[in-house]
């Protein structure tokens, strides 16, 4: 940034703190004029917080505060460098310090730096934050909507409330123009799909391409700062993956912005480790959601130099693959192939593979799952409630 505008954006910053704002209840979708441009997104859901993100039209600071059940209340107005939480375009506030397994009532409070300025309020959302101890968990899973408004808004009105929600990667028909960001990614269909389900976003091959796909992590924060991470609800432990693309690395359609081999070797690196942590490891269910299957149902070479692409992730497999038998993990949740499936465990593999559907509403799937001291249970629903799949796991300990 232009040194005299960094400083004159101060300067505006300081006078806002000095004037007493007008302060205006807000709901981006009916206020034409509003600060805010979209609802105020919960994501990447933990024990002791979440991560706040919101779309504004001009320069601001935000804050967030929260409410539990008990009446205690609390706000996060500060960045890991000092600063009020601020943008020209996102806002984005980590919050952190609460309970497991607690309700709480979370709203975004923006205020403009201008000289003038004016101070909007959103509305009240739900959130409860996960809890590592509880006897069971529930959590839906979406994926390759691919901009498809439809889909989105009909899968919106039958997934229902959850500890998590996964969108699990291809959220876009790749990033060719900027302003496609923050509708997809905060407002899908006009909607605002993180009410009663925080959520975690996983990359699908789509999301990393475009000029404009390195803005993304603006958009969608996760609980580890990178692609991949892994949390506890109840008593499943979730791994999130990142399968990269579906070419090599040297294709000469990405033009050499892509390395995802060396980010392969890093989760295989991180997922030694983080597997053999208490929680991971003392999981009655073990789960891996990523976008590209790691198993598919023809798993023969690719034409890469004619249409050619991979329906299934066979470098991640073979980074990942001895991490995940060791850690015995039952099942992996995937989409990318535009066809629902699944595919039983065998001897050589002995996780099982889910796969949802395509973006049309005649293709388009949802997951939903369910665990408590009994069993696991997946079950694969088309928009109309037709049950596609049903698959029940038993506790590994």
């Amino acid at each position: 940034m232009n040194r005299r505008r960094f400083v004159h954006g101060l300067a505006l910053g300081s006078v806002a703190a000095a004037q007493t704002p007008s302060v205006i209840a807000q709901n981006p979708e009916t206020a034409a004029n509003s600060l805010a441009t979209t609802p105020l997104t919960l994501q990447a859901p933990r024990s002791d917080g979440f991560d706040a993100v919101w779309a504004i039209r001009t320069h601001c600071l935000g804050r967030i505060e929260w409410e539990a059940d008990d009446g205690s209340r609390g706000n996060a107005l500060s960045d890991p460098f000092g600063f009020t939480p601020q943008g020209t375009r996102i806002l984005h506030v980590r919050v952190t310090g609460l309970q497991p397994g607690v309700s709480y009532r979370i709203r975004s409070v923006t205020r403009s730096t201008d000289t003038q300025p004016r101070e909007e309020v959103s509305d009240w959302k739900p959130f409860k934050t996960l809890n590592p101890g509880a006897a069971q968990t529930r959590f839906t899973v979406w994926n390759d909507t691919h901009v498809n408004n439809e889909t989105i808004g009909k899968l919106d009105d039958v997934t229902p409330a959850t500890d998590f929600h996964i969108w699990n990667g291809d959220t876009c028909n790749d990033w060719h123009r900027e302003e496609d960001l923050v509708p997809t990614l905060l407002h899908p269909g006009g909607r605002d799909i993180t009410r009663g389900r925080p959520l975690h976003v996983l990359w699908g091959n789509h999301d990393v391409r475009g000029a404009w796909a390195f803005r993304v992590p603006e958009l969608i924060p996760t609980p580890s700062g990178r692609p991949f991470h892994a949390f506890r609800s109840g008593p499943l432990a979730a791994v999130c993956l990142h399968t990269g693309e579906d070419k090599p690395d040297n294709h000469p359609s990405f033009r050499g912005r892509v390395a995802f081999d060396r980010l392969r070797a890093e989760q295989a690196a991180w997922l030694d480790t983080i597997l053999q942590s208490p929680a991971m490891a003392n999981a009655p269910y073990r789960v891996v959601f990523c976008h590209i299957p790691l198993r598919w149902l023809d798993e023969r070479p690719q034409d890469y130099a004619g249409d050619g692409f991979d329906r299934h992730s066979g470098r991640s497999r073979a980074a990942w693959h001895d991490a995940l038998v060791r850690w015995k993990a039952q099942v992996i949740v995937s989409g990318h192939t535009h066809r629902p499936a699944w595919i039983p465990a065998t001897a050589e593999f002995p996780y099982g593979q889910i796969v949802g559907g395509g973006p049309q509403p005649t293709s388009a799937t949802w997951i939903e799952g369910n665990a408590d001291a009994r069993q696991l249970r997946f079950t694969l629903r088309k928009l109309d409630g037709q049950t596609i799949h049903e698959i029940e796991f038993p506790p590994v300990i």
